[in-house]
């Protein structure tokens, strides 16, 4: 077994195998989605829904009108733009931990409509 993962892509003129390594563009992998009633079908069979004739016509549509959005993106040049991985290049932003003051015992459980002592009675969930 190889230890190199492999991608093949299409060029124009043959088939090329690639290392992991290599990056190609988009345009040389991915290909448009075409949206038919046999995916909105299977979308809804996968998802447990059921849609009348009216509806799967809707979500073909928006299907569509989305794929076609995403698509646009293509347009973009991105030569040189790195990938973005974090909206900002902070680390680990925390705040200080500090001691403020709570409630007491007496206090959160003088509210509770039933409680002894120490703690709150609700009903039994779990039974064994």
């Amino acid at each position: 077994m190889m230890s190199e993962i492999r991608r093949y892509a299409k060029s124009e003129d043959s088939l090329l195998l690639l290392t992991s390594d290599f990056r190609f563009p988009a345009s040389d992998y991915l290909c448009t989605m075409e949206v038919n009633d046999a995916m909105v079908e299977k979308l809804a069979h996968l998802s447990r829904l059921q849609f009348n004739e009216t509806e799967k016509a809707e979500i073909k549509n928006d299907l569509q009108r989305m794929i076609a959005f995403v698509e646009k993106l293509d347009e973009l040049d991105l030569d040189g733009v790195e990938p973005l991985l974090h909206m900002s290049d902070e680390v680990n932003v925390l705040r200080d931990d500090e001691v403020k003051g709570s409630v007491s015992r007496e206090e959160a459980l003088k509210n509770a409509p039933l409680h002894d002592e120490q703690f709150f009675k609700v009903p039994k969930v779990i039974k064994k």
